[in-house]
């Protein structure tokens, strides 16, 4: 239901971003407009994203649990999920607020480091701030907890990324090959090692992961 919103609101920021630095004018004036739009806009959907958050896992915590046998997955979920910072984390991901995203899943996984979820949200949102070492920190470590192939090969694949970004080719190939030894089908380390070959080109490291936050 927010896709429409966010999608509007990704748009406008864009051309502000653009525009900007060049503007003159009414034209500028028009831009700061916006850009103070946007800020009220952000700030508002997340207090009353929080507002709900409260509420949601107030209700969870004092959720009377059947006397039968719980489901495996019910089983199988992380305590974590239920955590008052897990949840603003996730809404400041949402929200694009990734220096708010990193803090809260920062006290996630000080409470639980073994948490591929969090760790993920962390990897993810340091990336999107261009903080490639903290980013690897966090997938090296994923990489001891996973178990499925396929997501073992997307994590090799980020870290791919990371090392071609830095221009450590070498080091990017071997990942990438890596990540194809675990997922001959994931497209992206494919389209990586091409760019390592040539020293150039748009590297491709978030649509698969991101797919699972």
């Amino acid at each position: 239901m927010f896709q429409h919103l966010f999608a509007e609101m990704n748009q406008m920021l864009q051309e502000v971003v653009t525009d900007y630095p060049k503007a003159q004018g009414a034209r500028r004036e028009e831009l700061l407009c916006k850009y103070n739009l946007l800020h009220r806009i952000s700030d508002h959907v997340m207090d009353e994203w929080l507002v709900f958050a409260e509420k949601l896992s107030h209700f969870r915590d004092n959720l009377e649990v059947p006397d039968e046998p719980l489901e495996p997955a019910a089983q199988q979920e992380a305590p974590e999920l239920s955590m008052e910072s897990f949840v603003r984390g996730q809404g400041y991901y949402k929200l694009l607020m990734y220096p708010q995203c990193i803090e809260q899943f920062k006290g996630v996984v000080q409470e639980y480091p073994d948490s591929l979820a969090a760790r993920l949200y962390l990897a993810m949102a340091y990336l999107q701030e261009g903080e490639g070492e903290a980013a690897w920190v966090h997938l090296n470590h994923m990489l001891n907890l996973a178990r499925e192939r396929k997501l073992k090969a997307m994590i090799y694949n980020a870290m791919g990324c990371i090392r071609a970004s830095q221009e450590r080719f070498p080091e990017a190939q071997e990942l990438f090959d890596l990540s194809l030894q675990h997922d001959p089908a994931l497209p992206e380390p494919t389209v990586n090692l091409e760019v390592c070959r040539k020293r150039g080109g748009q590297l491709q490291y978030g649509s698969q992961l991101v797919s699972l936050l």
